[in-house]
């Protein structure tokens, strides 16, 4: 029950056991094709270059960034958590200007400084945040910020690793251009994979950059004829065959379940376990209207070794959550209410076990 990666699901397992076939096989190509529309359907879009990234979160993350920025671009980059530090890291590397938006950590982006700062400089072509901070449990909101970024012409570029499949994210509706995410998290797939799409505009902008792109293995004019639609696919790499049999599982039980449905669930657990913190004198770093419900940041009850007790509760009772980031070090614990881990058996055992250690 930590901040990731959450408990896999048992027929991912199963699905990851499978036997190894080539990467160009036509039944691969065949899943490849079924992986695609799956993710659209977690992504709420119809974005045809919809894919997952051959490496984790950050890889979805660094492809976003050198397919976008180039060299001498100004980005606006929100940052309230480690994750947005993450991003003016990409911007830097890609030789691009990064124009920094600061809150507190446990607050939401402020809508009204991305605004100030896209008005000061007109030059900007994109704009970045992170939907769901891992680092602090806070849900900024995605669809103000990315019509805000429309209105002024920019491109944006969305966090959503802890989000998607946790609560919403609606990347047509709400006018997203390039969005990455993880496997490992609310999907409870392993680790090691990273769903992106990116919008026609963004398809656009890739295509008619000046510069190369950094990266040759992220480099999406490439990977795109891997994973564009049809039977006819042009060799760029070996995919991890295995992961992506357990990826298309996991996407698989999402929309069996229904987004809606698992959106319910993570969040019915999410009170279920507030309640009994609550109870036991821990209280919550962000505020009700933005706060995740897969990833709850607590402040221990007063005068208790944070460490400690996490140590403990790994020790005697086989249950992982998370330190506090950054500035929170120590000062907080993230509980995950992720993908399969949110669920009545594991809010009840990690409450169980805090109050026995805690009495």
């Amino acid at each position: 029950m930590g901040p990731g990666p959450s408990d896999v699901h048992p027929e991912v397992y199963e699905a990851l056991g499978r036997s190894t076939i080539g990467h160009l096989d036509p039944e691969f190509v065949k899943m490849m094709d079924e992986v695609k529309a799956l993710t659209q359907y977690a992504f709420q879009t119809k974005n045809e270059l919809t894919m997952i990234v051959s490496g984790p979160g950050s890889a979805g993350m660094e492809t976003c960034f050198v397919n976008l920025v180039e060299p001498g671009d100004e980005v606006i980059v929100c940052q309230n958590g480690v994750f947005g530090g993450r991003m003016k890291e990409n911007v830097e590397r890609c030789g691009a200007t990064a124009i920094m938006v600061m809150d507190d950590w446990g607050k939401p982006v402020d809508l009204e400084k991305v605004e100030a700062a896209l008005k000061a400089n007109p030059k900007v072509k994109v704009v970045a945040f992170v939907h769901a901070e891992t680092s602090t449990g806070v849900r900024s909101d995605a669809e103000g910020l990315c019509k805000l970024a429309k209105a002024h012409g920019c491109l944006t570029i969305v966090d959503t690793v802890t989000s998607l499949g946790g609560i919403p994210v609606l990347v047509d509706e709400w006018g997203m251009d390039a969005v990455y995410s993880g496997s490992q998290k609310c999907l409870s797939c392993i680790p090691g994979l990273s769903p992106v799409t990116f919008s026609p505009a963004a398809v656009e902008h890739i295509k008619n950059r000046k510069h190369k792109v950094q990266s040759w293995f992220l480099d999406l004019n490439l990977v795109m004829q891997y994973w564009g639609g049809g039977k006819k696919r042009s060799y760029h790499h070996t995919a991890p065959v295995n992961s992506l049999y357990a990826m298309h599982e996991s996407l698989v039980v999402l929309q069996k379940e229904g987004l809606q449905n698992t959106w319910d669930r993570h969040q019915t657990m999410h009170l279920q376990l507030k309640e009994g913190l609550e109870n036991l004198g821990f209280k919550y770093l962000v505020e009700t209207n933005y706060r995740l419900p897969q990833l709850n940041a607590v402040y221990l009850p007063e005068g208790l070794d944070e460490a400690a007790i996490r140590k403990q509760l790994l020790e005697n009772d086989n249950l992982e959550v998370g330190g506090g980031l950054g500035d929170l070090a120590g000062k907080i614990w993230r509980i995950g209410l992720m993908g399969y881990s949110a669920k009545q058996s594991n809010v009840d055992y990690c409450l169980r076990a805090l109050k026995e250690l805690l009495s």
